[in-house]
């Protein structure tokens, strides 16, 4: 029987106790992290581990690797690679979260198993952040099963992790038997499909909403019915005339309420269009109007209705520099209140159109000139991205949400610049940086770094973005938890779980011994590295194989995969690490989460390749 001495008690103590503080979160996990470095130095005789070794997470490749890798989507988000990925997905998923979910882990999957999955979920943060945003779902409900997908898609060829890459070596060097390319991808498939129904199923259930979706103007204010598109018809009376004015000539039984609060046309967009902006055939009007009204206007100016869609507030305010919605309030002392609307001249002071009023549980959506503006009431205005300044009018006016944001932006604050030009650089340098790690040219942290050398160099990203990028508290996390799996290497803690395994190898069926060794390497990855966790227990399941008379090169698989499939905590791999933050997450629901799923795959795994290779 394996033999627990001191030093694997006092290890496995603080193992429990960091355990314990992150699932708790009475400190916040990057503090607990720090602490965690600061016990491993003060318990040095038994944890072996000095000062300088204590930092060395700091340098260590995986959190070299992540800090690049944000600095890396960032890259690719400024120059709006992100954009176009998300209109591809958007136009498939819709406003569907099942079919934004779906389309995601598939997308990201597949494209895990060539390109290493890390870079994958860089570029896929934004975006899928973007898209929730758009279509008012929490990211927190993306971005795990996310993560999960690529670790699954990882699972599909040889350079689809580096566990992969590291472990065919073992593989060669113990059973003269390296990994081909595709030496196990029918099964990679297999494992990525069972993972994606339990993502969108049981899964889909279990993930918290964490992050709240940003605010949506036109649902709080209840005004999606009230918007409408008309096109201008070559023959119309509109054409060449001022709205305003063709209004006026209506006879007086025509007494409709509607504004023209966007013109779209071949050369641009125009946001709240002024009294003397003049239509031209082929225009597409936005209207704030009633349905009703909106069919006599149509009807009165030969203007063809546009088939009514869901619009979104981001269809009214992209690209923010023409147009974008805001809310304000009007408050107390305000030379506003008590005045109508219409003599103030609200649209010509601000320019702004008024799309609604809410006072209270009441919301006013029509003949806004006879309003009579009380403190309290809330405005939705549609204006010109770089015309909200103007409406921060102090004292008279509050401006308290803009699109995009769901918070008030900071004065002066604009919208990211998209450097679309530096688009193709940057998806070169982001191949670059896979290729040169796939073929072993150097590690994926150094060809990380490179990359964002490049960026920067290249104009795609300035040096300020790419610090700002970096989730901090998350790096600090990762690094404070790496000197903690030394300790457990050091003590003999890692081996002593690893002999135990042996021991009750002898008492099981061949089948559950892979099942196990599958199952210990799950749970050890989620604390040591997954490479390290490969190179400590291939040999011992090589070992373990040779006594049972067994095939060595199932246990070899069982190991691979299952340090590839990390998903019980966030410092288990890196991609959950990139999430765990925008995703808002707290410790605990990965383990909620992955533990079923980590069941579930070890079920499966461990008979898939008792199917395709045997045991």
């Amino acid at each position: 029987m394996p033999v627990v001495t001191f030093d694997i008690l006092v290890v496995f103590g603080l193992v429990l106790a960091a355990v314990v503080l992150f699932a708790t979160e009475a400190l916040s996990p990057d503090i607990t992290a720090i602490s965690v470095i600061v016990a491993v130095v003060i318990l040095e005789p038994w944890t072996g581990i000095g000062t300088e070794t204590a930092f060395v997470g700091f340098a260590n490749t995986a959190t070299i690797t992540v800090a690049a890798m944000y600095m890396l989507s960032e890259g690719i988000h400024r120059t709006g690679i992100v954009r176009r990925l998300k209109r591809a997905i958007a136009s498939v998923s819709r406003d569907s979260e099942t079919r934004l979910l779906g389309s995601t882990l598939v997308l990201t999957g597949g494209m895990a198993g060539i390109v290493n999955n890390t870079p994958i979920v860089a570029v896929f943060i934004p975006m899928v952040t973007d898209l929730a945003e758009k279509y008012q779902i929490s990211p927190s409900k993306l971005l795990m099963p996310l993560s999960y997908a690529a670790m699954l898609g990882g699972t599909l060829t040889l350079v689809g992790t580096s566990t992969n890459l590291l472990a065919s070596t073992f593989s060669e060097r113990l059973l003269d038997r390296p990994f081909s390319m595709f030496e196990f991808t029918h099964l990679g498939v297999l494992v990525l499909v069972v993972g994606i129904a339990y993502l969108m199923t049981v899964g889909r259930r279990l993930v918290p909403t964490r992050v709240e979706p940003t605010i949506d103007l036109l649902g709080a204010f209840e005004l999606r019915k009230y918007i409408t598109r008309l096109y201008v018809r070559e023959n119309s009376p509109l054409v060449g005339r001022t709205f305003a004015a063709a209004i006026d000539d209506l006879p007086p039984e025509f007494d409709e309420d509607i504004d023209v609060i966007e013109v779209v046309r071949a050369d641009g967009r125009y946001a709240a269009p002024g009294p003397e902006f003049e239509l031209d055939a082929e225009d597409v009007l936005t209207v704030r109007a009633d349905r009703h009204t909106a069919r006599k206007i149509a009807s009165a100016f030969d203007l063809w209705p546009l088939p009514w869609v869901r619009l979104s507030e981001l269809d009214l305010s992209v690209p923010a520099s023409i147009g974008t919605l805001v809310e304000v309030r009007v408050p107390s002392a305000s030379d506003l209140a008590g005045q109508r609307v219409d003599d103030i001249r609200f649209r010509q002071r601000y320019g702004a159109t008024i799309l609604a009023v809410r006072r209270g549980s009441d919301i006013i959506r029509e003949r806004f000139e006879d309003v009579v503006l009380e403190v309290d009431d809330e405005l939705l205005v549609r204006t010109a991205g770089d015309n909200v300044d103007v409406l921060r009018d102090p004292g008279n006016i509050v401006v308290t949400a803009v699109t995009g944001e769901g918070v008030v932006e900071p004065r002066g604050s604009k919208s990211p610049e998209y450097r679309e030009a530096k688009a193709p650089l940057a998806i070169a340098i982001v191949g670059g940086v896979v290729l040169a790690a796939a073929t072993g040219f150097v590690s994926i942290g150094i060809s990380a770094l490179a990359g964002v050398v490049a960026m920067i160099v290249g104009g795609a990203l300035e040096p300020q973005e790419a610090y700002d990028a970096v989730s901090w508290d998350v790096i600090f996390l990762l690094a404070g938890m790496i000197p903690l799996g030394i300790a457990l290497e050091n003590s003999g803690g890692a081996t002593f779980v690893a002999e135990v395994v042996v021991v009750l190898a002898g008492a099981l069926p061949v089948l559950a011994v892979v099942g196990l060794f599958y199952l210990v390497t799950a749970v050890m990855t989620n604390l040591i590295s997954n490479n390290a966790t490969v190179a400590l227990l291939i040999p011992i399941a090589v070992d373990v194989a040779a006594q049972l008379d067994a095939n060595a090169f199932a246990f070899v698989l069982a190991v691979t995969f299952a340090a590839s499939t990390s998903f019980l905590t966030p410092i288990g791999y890196q991609t959950n690490l990139m999430v765990y933050g925008p995703g808002g997450y707290e410790f605990t629901d990965f383990l909620r989460v992955g533990a079923p799923l980590q069941l579930l795959l070890t079920v499966v795994t461990t008979l898939g390749i008792w199917v395709f290779w045997g045991v």
